[in-house]
């Protein structure tokens, strides 16, 4: 007896699930993978860009393009800890004080505004997304996190 692949079901999660859904749960193998491969990408992506194989628009189009992902990703692994999406928004907060203009204040708030807080921040997310375990069985936002099916499809184990 086959049971339907679906995400409904969350019996597998697709690449497709992986990296453009915001329901479900990711668990931190998953999520450290994605963040290698968007790593990966931005690189690729700021090299090729830097050496004139492609044109800066193009290059901030698809910069643009990749934010989906690891928002996406953000997310499910945010609803693995049993968090809501809303605290992906932090790194709203970082991109604004790492690009704001902060001259005008006094050196002190200039380290804590435009440093301190954003690193700290940073440092926060990272821990409570690829350190931290998610809550074991089932919580608000699915059950327990599966792991993404790269190649194929995952057999479900036969115990008869």
């Amino acid at each position: 007896m086959s049971k339907a692949m679906s995400f409904t079901g969350t019996l597998i999660m697709t690449l497709r699930h992986w990296c453009l859904s915001w329901r479900g749960r990711l668990g931190r193998r998953d999520f450290w993978l994605w963040l290698v491969v968007w790593a990966l990408l931005m690189m690729l992506l700021f090299n090729l860009a830097g050496n004139g194989r492609i044109e800066r628009r193009t290059a901030a189009l698809l910069v643009l393009l990749l934010l989906w992902p690891m928002a996406a990703v953000m997310v499910k692994r945010l609803h693995d800890r049993n968090k809501g999406g809303q605290w992906a928004l932090l790194f709203i907060v970082v991109w604004v004080l790492l690009n704001a203009d902060l001259s005008l204040l006094p050196l002190q708030w200039q380290v804590f505004l435009g440093f301190f807080i954003p690193t700290l921040i940073i440092l926060t997310m990272l821990v409570e997304l690829g350190a931290l375990p998610g809550t074991s069985g089932a919580n608000r936002f699915g059950k327990a996190a599966q792991p993404v099916v790269f190649f194929g499809r995952r057999r479900e184990p036969n115990y008869q």
